[in-house]
């Protein structure tokens, strides 16, 4: 068979629309290589997850991206109780300080003190 030649005209002689055309190749193979690339940094980030869900199991793609975001909503939800739990403590210690204050304002506010006043006030500052 006769070697074949292709005859490639210079940039300057071919329409956007024909550029637009050569260039769509590349630039879709270069998207879906960004793609790829993407889904493997996953996979070797949470690989320790996904052992843990399908071990000895080869991942198609399509799982990856589905465990991920099962993965990241579990952080998500564990975060948000985090977070709840640290403004509920919070919430307790603001009203125990307040409660704890008032407690002292009333308690000056008598000027015989008391034994029982005296072991309380003893109380509160533990």
């Amino acid at each position: 068979m006769a070697p074949s030649t292709v005859f490639l005209e210079p940039d300057n002689l071919l329409t956007p629309k024909e550029k637009n055309k050569l260039r769509k190749p590349v630039v879709e193979k270069m998207r879906r290589d960004r793609i790829n690339s993407s889904i493997e940094q996953l996979k070797l980030l949470l690989e320790k997850e996904f052992q843990r869900h399908q071990p000895n199991s080869k991942l198609e793609k399509a799982d990856i991206l589905e465990m991920t975001v099962s993965y990241l909503k579990q952080q998500s939800q564990l975060q948000m109780k985090r977070s709840f739990h640290k403004s509920s403590q919070f919430d307790f210690r603001e009203g125990y300080s307040r409660c704890l204050q008032e407690a002292f304002n009333f308690l000056s506010l008598h000027k015989v003190r008391t034994e029982t006043q005296t072991k309380l006030l003893s109380h509160f500052q533990k």
